[in-house]
């Protein structure tokens, strides 16, 4: 249980915390009233709502999360990046929406367009800014708290580092305590091991300790029970760390039915406000690219059409959103419609690819009618790449962990495709990589991650090797 003592001693952290959440729509909203200012636009109630709906769309789309670490990029490209993607999110919105109620002809052109142009820079600055002042001046205020962690296992050790690589936990590690003997427990940590689980509570008491962690295993129940017994004598705030947290999880997190405390294991990332803002940004963005690419589709279907017999679109049946089966569609760039127990994968110079297909493959213009697989709430933009329902059958027996890909719905592209796993997959291993950088973008997702892949594929597209 956390004291208001110990509140007090957070208020950095929760200071920033706060900062950050609303940073984004503070931002939005003064960006507006200057790009109004300088245009000489008079304020009206259309204006108040346009402020009202881009504040929330900002808190919204700009959560102020802040990861320890980043899969693809640095920290200031990866703000940028992903300052441009959600504004870029963003206005598309408000213009679908100005589009619907027929009120776009209300707002200035050259306000807005100030408006569109200045936010960005406005919305990087401040962000890096936040950061800068979070690192070297917040850290500065009242001193941090003394920590002790009970159990110098694996986890302990997880635990320890997670603290160390987080400043503003604004916590200083003492040491460990544990029955086993140094030479058992020793991996090259700098943090001494202090004693005994028994030596615990005198040491507490004798060094002005703040936050206890058992870091335990749960099968030592009445171990972990006793030294609760013995540490409610303090005034040191405990926290348990399960060992559940060992293993292999996807989106773990605690909630409560009721009261009743729950750990989530293996879960979507698309709970609540993530889930909204990943539909909304597929919709936003499938909807602009099945319009700009609408006459290629037309063109591509013709030219199809015109050099091989067959349909048009190949549909084929693929595993989607928690191993339910749906309906993918492709442009057909083979001889053949394969969807039977046996699928196989195309190789390089196949001699079932066509011509046209050939270079719809090299430039994946083939995945195009995918973007109204997105439209239907099948597919996302980013996600898993979907394979055929014979291939799931093969693979998910020989790979660990290989249907928990299908916790969210599968993507045109994915992490694994730009990090250079995208098309045949030729081994058992290969298979497993993908599968491995499928579970590591649900583990880590997030908008900016979403729009990162997005604009790697767009260079992989252009020089792709694997494509065939």
């Amino acid at each position: 249980m956390v004291t208001e003592n110990d509140a007090n001693k957070d208020l950095p952290y929760y200071l920033t915390v706060a900062v950050r959440r609303v940073l984004a729509p503070v931002c939005v909203v003064v960006a507006l009233l200057f790009s109004m200012y300088i245009n000489n636009v008079r304020v009206i109630d259309a204006y108040y709502a346009l402020m009202i709906i881009a504040a929330l769309l900002a808190l919204m789309l700009y959560p102020g999360e802040r990861r320890s670490h980043d899969i693809l990029s640095s920290k200031v490209w990866n703000i940028s990046l992903s300052v441009l993607g959600r504004w870029g999110l963003m206005i598309g919105v408000l213009l679908l929406l100005g589009y619907a109620t027929k009120t776009s002809s209300v707002f200035s052109r050259m306000a807005l367009f100030t408006w569109f142009l200045i936010t960005p820079p406005l919305l990087v600055l401040a962000q890096v800014g936040v950061e800068i002042l979070a690192s070297r001046f917040l850290l500065l205020e009242g001193r941090k708290r003394r920590v002790v962690i009970a159990g110098a296992d694996e986890l302990g050790h997880k635990l320890a580092e997670k603290i160390k690589a987080s400043p503003l936990s604004r916590m200083r590690i003492a040491g460990f305590f544990d029955d086993r003997g140094q030479d058992r427990l020793s991996n090259g940590t700098s943090i001494p091991l202090l004693g005994k689980l028994k030596d615990l509570p005198a040491y507490i008491r004798s060094n002005d300790i703040d936050v206890a962690f058992i870091a335990l295993p749960i099968k030592n129940v009445q171990r972990v029970t006793d030294l609760l017994d013995q540490l409610h004598d303090t005034t040191v705030s405990i926290y348990f760390v399960p060992d559940v947290f060992v293993f292999d999880l996807i989106q773990c997190r605690t909630s409560d039915i009721d009261g009743l405390p729950i750990v989530a294991l293996c879960e979507t990332p698309f709970q609540g406000a993530p889930g909204v803002v990943k539909v909304l940004s597929d919709y936003v963005i499938a909807s602009i690219v099945v319009l700009l690419t609408s006459p290629i589709m037309i063109a591509i279907a013709i030219a199809i059409k015109l050099t091989s017999p067959g349909s048009v679109i190949f549909k084929q049946r693929r595993y989607g959103l928690d191993g339910r089966e749906i309906i993918v569609y492709k442009f057909r760039s083979m001889t053949v419609s394969e969807d039977e127990d046996v699928v196989k994968q195309a190789t390089r110079d196949d001699e079932r690819v066509t011509r046209v297909g050939a270079f719809l493959r090299k430039y994946s213009l083939d995945e195009l009618p995918q973007f109204l697989n997105v439209l239907q709430g099948r597919m996302s933009i980013v996600g898993p790449r979907p394979h055929a329902v014979a291939h799931n059958e093969e693979y998910r027996p020989l790979i660990k962990g290989y249907m928990m890909r299908h916790k969210v719905n599968p993507g045109i592209t994915g992490l694994a495709q730009v990090l250079g796993y995208r098309g045949e997959t030729s081994s058992i291993e290969a298979m497993e990589k993908r599968v491995e950088y499928d579970l590591e973008y649900l583990r880590n997702w997030s908008l900016s991650l979403d729009l990162q892949i997005i604009f790697r594929t767009i260079r992989v597209m252009l020089n792709d090797k694997m494509a065939y």
